[in-house]
C-alpha cells in the first residue's frame, strides 16, 4: 500500500515521463523517414513530378495479384517503376506538343476493350454505345463514387489515346529512303571472294604485354559514357546449411521403422489400451500411408518403369505383404509394401458422363438419389447403343471439359484417374458400361479401348523427412552466431579460413538487386548494405530458407565513373588486344599474302561469297571491319594489315560480284522502315529517359 501511496503521489511526474518517451519515439521516426516536411512519401522523383509512395505501393500488391504471386515483391517494383517512368516521360512529351484525343478515338479504345462486355452489346451481339450512355447516365443517379470511379477510366483511356497518337508520330517519323532502300539492297547481294592471312592475337602471349593503371584510367576517361556506374556494394560472406547430423538420420530411420510393427497406445476415452496395426499388418494401406506418411502417394497399380529407378528391381519383385526399406531416397527414409500384383492393360481409352449432385465437389442442385437414377437411367440407355453417349455427355454432364469432347477422355494410363474410377476401367474390359461413384458425383463410364495386359505391383510407400533436429538446428545457431560476433570483432577471412568455412563474393551490388549468388533472393541482405549508417567491415548474420549466411561489407562504391581497379576487367583485354595488334604489324612484312603467310609460317585462306550483311569470313568467323575495309579495294589489291576482332589480317581481293540493278528498291525501303520503326518508341523512351532529372528511391522502402 506504501509503494501505491507513492506512485499515485507522483502520478504527474510519472504521465510526463511517459509522454516524453512517446514523443521521443515519434520523433526518431519522424527524423528516419526524413523529417516533418513528408519529402519521404514519395518513391521518386521525375523531372520535379513526384510519385506517390502510398499510390506505388498500392500498385505494386495490385501487380503482384495480378501475376497471382508468380513474381517476387522487388520484380514488382521493377515492372511498376518501368510503367510509371514511361508513363510521366511520355505524357510530359504529349502535353508538351499538345497532343490531345479526340472523342471518336476514346469511344474507339472503349469499343474495343468493350466489344465482349454482355452490358453493352446489343441483341445481334455487337457493341452498342447508346447502352454505354444509359450505363453512365444510371451511375451519376444512383452511385456517385461509381459515376467518378467511370469518369477516371475515360481520363485513362483518353490519356492512353493519346499517349498512342505520339507514339504514331514516332513511328511514323522513321523511315528509310529509295536511296537507303538501294544501299540495303546491294549490301545484302553484292559479294566478294577473298584470299586472307590471319596471324592471331593468341600468338603473342598474354606475358609479353603491360597494361598500367594510369592506361586503364586514361581508357576509362576516355569513354566515360561506358564506364558510368550506379553505387554498389562488394559483399563478401560464409552459407550455414541446416542439414541433419547423422544421428538426425538416424534417429528418422528409427522413427520410420517402428511404423512396421504392431503398437498398443492407451485410450483415454474408453480407459483401456488399444492395439494399433502396423504397416505390416495394416488391412487400410492408403489409410495408414495417409496417416503415418510425410509424403502422401496413392496407392495405385504401377508398372515397373513408373517405379524409381534406383529401387525398380526390389519392389516389382516382392511378394504380396512383404516389405521393402526403410531406404533413402530424395532426402526421405520411406517402407514399401507390394499389396497386389496384376495383370492389367498400360492404357485405357474411355469416355464418361458426370453428374453432379448437392454436396458432391462437380456440385448441381439435384440430390443424390436423383444424380443415381439418372446415372442408371443413362448407363442403360448407352448399353443399347453405345454411340449414344457422346450425346449424352453434351446434353448431361457436368464435368465442361468431357461435355464439350462429348464425353470423350481420351486415352491415360492407370493412376490417371481418381481410385473408385481407376478400379473400374482397370478391372472390367473393352466395352463394359457401368456407374461409379466418386467425390465428384456419379460417372455413367464406357470403356472403349485397352491395351495389352501386362503385369503391374499395386505399391504403399511410407515416408519420413530425413531433417535437422532441434538439437541440430540450436547447435548450428550456436555455431554461426559464435562466427558472427569473432568475425564482426576480428578479421572475418581468417576467422572464416580458421574455422575452414568456405568464402564467397559478389562484386557490385546495386541497391535494388535480390538476389545473392548461391543463396537465391536475399533482399534484406542488400537492403542492409546500403543503410546509411553501413560502414566497410560491418558483419551481419542473416537467416535464409536453409539457413544462415553471415555477410561482411568489403567496399562501398559511389554513383560515378568506375575506377581503375573496377573496370579493369574489362579494359585490360581491350589495351592488351590493341597493343597485341601493333606488335603484330610491326612484325608483319611482305606485300601479298602469300609472302606474308610465309614469313609468318601460316596458311593462306580463302572466304568466298562474302557480303557486307553478314561480314563472316570462313575460318576465322565474324570479322565486320575487315570485310568493311576490304570492300573499298580494287580487284587485285592486297590491303594493308588490318586489326580485326581475332587477330590482324592482310587480305587480297580475288574478285567482287555487284548484284544487278533493280527498277525500283522500294520493297528494299519498306523493308528498312519495318525494321526501323520496330524500335523507334524504345529508342526514343531511351534517349528521354537519360535526359530526365530521375530521383530514385525505390532502394529505401523495398
Amino acid at each position: 500500500m506504501a509503494v501505491l501511496n507513492k506512485i499515485r503521489q507522483r502520478s504527474v511526474f510519472l504521465i510526463l515521463i511517459i509522454a516524453l518517451a512517446l514523443f521521443a519515439f515519434v520523433l526518431a521516426d519522424v527524423i528516419r523517414s526524413g523529417g516533418f516536411s513528408g519529402k519521404d512519401n514519395s518513391i521518386a522523383t521525375v523531372n520535379g513530378e513526384e510519385i506517390s509512395r502510398e499510390e506505388f505501393a498500392r500498385q505494386v500488391e495490385a501487380y503482384q495479384q495480378n501475376m497471382r504471386g508468380n513474381i517476387s515483391t522487388t520484380q514488382a517494383v521493377n515492372r511498376v517503376w518501368d510503367q510509371q517512368l514511361n508513363q510521366i516521360i511520355v505524357e510530359e512529351q504529349v502535353e508538351e506538343l499538345g497532343i490531345r484525343a479526340e472523342q471518336a478515338q476514346v469511344r474507339q479504345m472503349m469499343r474495343a476493350q468493350m466489344s465482349q462486355n454482355p452490358q453493352f452489346t446489343n441483341e445481334a451481339g455487337m457493341f452498342d454505345e447508346n447502352r454505354v450512355k444509359e450505363y453512365v447516365a444510371s451511375l451519376k443517379q444512383t452511385s456517385p463514387q461509381m459515376y467518378q470511379q467511370w469518369l477516371s477510366y475515360e481520363e485513362g483511356l483518353s490519356e492512353s489515346a493519346a499517349q498512342n497518337i505520339y507514339a504514331n508520330m514516332i513511328r511514323t517519323g522513321v523511315g528509310a529512303t529509295l536511296t537507303e532502300g538501294k544501299q540495303a539492297y546491294h549490301l545484302q547481294n553484292n559479294t566478294m571472294d577473298l584470299r586472307y592471312v590471319q596471324v592471331p592475337f593468341s600468338s603473342i602471349s598474354d606475358d609479353e604485354v603491360e597494361v598500367s593503371k594510369s592506361e586503364i584510367k586514361e581508357y576509362v576517361d576516355n569513354h566515360k559514357a561506358k564506364f558510368e556506374t550506379e553505387a554498389a556494394r562488394n559483399i563478401q560472406y560464409v552459407i550455414f546449411s541446416e542439414e541433419p547430423s547423422p544421428e538426425d538420420k538416424e534417429e528418422a530411420k528409427a522413427s520410420l521403422s517402428e511404423l512396421l510393427e504392431d503398437r498398443v497406445e492407451y485410450n483415454s476415452v474408453s480407459k483401456s489400451n488399444d492395439t494399433i496395426a502396423g504397416f505390416n499388418s495394416t488391412s487400410d494401406d492408403q489409410e495408414f500411408v495417409n496417416s503415418n506418411s510425410d509424403l502422401t502417394q496413392p496407392v495405385t497399380f504401377r508398372f515397373k518403369n513408373q517405379l524409381p529407378k534406383e529401387f525398380a528391381d526390389e519392389l516389382f519383385n516382392l511378394e504380396e505383404g512383404e516389405v521393402h526399406g526403410p531406404y533413402e531416397e530424395n532426402g526421405y527414409w520411406k517402407l514399401s509394401k507390394l499389396v497386389e500384383t496384376k495383370q492389367i492393360p498400360d492404357s485405357i481409352k474411355a469416355s464418361h458422363i458426370l453428374l453432379g449432385y448437392q454436396g458432391a465437389q462437380a456440385g448441381g442442385t439435384r440430390t443424390e438419389e436423383a444424380a443415381k437414377q439418372l446415372a442408371d437411367s443413362l448407363a442403360g440407355v448407352v448399353r443399347s447403343n453405345k454411340s449414344k453417349i457422346g450425346e449424352l455427355a453434351t446434353e448431361f454432364s457436368d464435368d465442361p471439359s468431357a461435355a464439350q469432347n462429348s464425353g470423350d477422355l481420351g486415352y491415360f494410363r492407370p493412376g490417371m484417374m481418381v481410385p473408385t474410377f481407376d478400379d473400374f476401367v482397370l478391372n472390367n474390359n473393352e466395352g463394359t458400361v457401368g456407374v461409379v461413384k466418386t467425390d465428384f458425383g456419379y460417372h455413367v463410364i464406357y470403356i472403349e479401348e485397352q491395351t495389352e495386359r501386362e503385369k503391374a505391383v499395386k505399391i504403399a510407400t511410407v515416408s519420413r523427412e530425413i531433417e535437422a533436429t532441434e538439437g541440430t538446428r540450436n547447435k548450428l545457431f550456436n555455431e554461426v552466431t559464435k562466427f558472427e560476433i569473432a568475425a564482426g570483432e576480428g578479421d572475418f577471412t581468417e576467422e572464416a579460413k580458421s574455422a575452414d568455412y568456405r568464402i564467397r563474393t559478389v562484386r557490385d551490388v546495386k541497391a535494388l538487386d535480390e538476389n545473392i549468388p548461391g543463396v537465391g533472393q536475399q533482399r534484406r541482405v542488400v537492403q542492409w548494405a546500403f543503410e546509411e549508417d553501413a560502414k566497410v567491415g560491418d558483419v551481419k548474420r542473416f537467416d535464409t530458407p536453409a539457413g544462415y549466411i553471415v555477410a561482411q561489407i568489403t567496399a562501398k562504391k559511389k554513383k560515378g565513373l568506375m575506377s581503375p581497379e573496377d573496370a579493369s576487367s574489362e579494359v585490360i583485354p581491350i589495351l592488351t588486344k590493341q597493343k597485341k595488334a601493333e606488335m603484330i604489324k610491326e612484325k608483319i612484312s611482305g606485300t601479298t599474302v602469300d609472302q606474308v603467310a610465309e614469313k609468318q609460317d601460316k596458311i593462306v585462306q580463302t572466304a568466298n561469297a562474302v557480303n557486307l550483311s553478314s561480314p563472316t569470313l570462313a575460318g576465322a568467323g565474324s570479322e565486320p571491319e575487315v570485310v568493311g575495309a576490304v570492300y573499298a579495294l580494287e580487284v587485285g589489291e592486297t590491303s594493308k594489315p588490318i586489326v580485326g576482332d581475332k587477330g590482324v589480317y592482310v587480305v587480297e581481293l580475288v574478285s567482287k560480284s555487284e548484284a544487278p540493278e533493280l527498277d525500283s528498291y522500294k520493297p528494299f525501303a519498306q523493308q528498312e522502315t519495318s525494321s526501323r520503326r520496330q524500335m523507334a518508341n524504345s529508342r526514343a523512351f531511351e534517349a528521354l529517359k537519360s535526359k530526365a532529372e530521375i530521383e530514385d528511391k525505390r532502394a529505401k522502402f523495398y
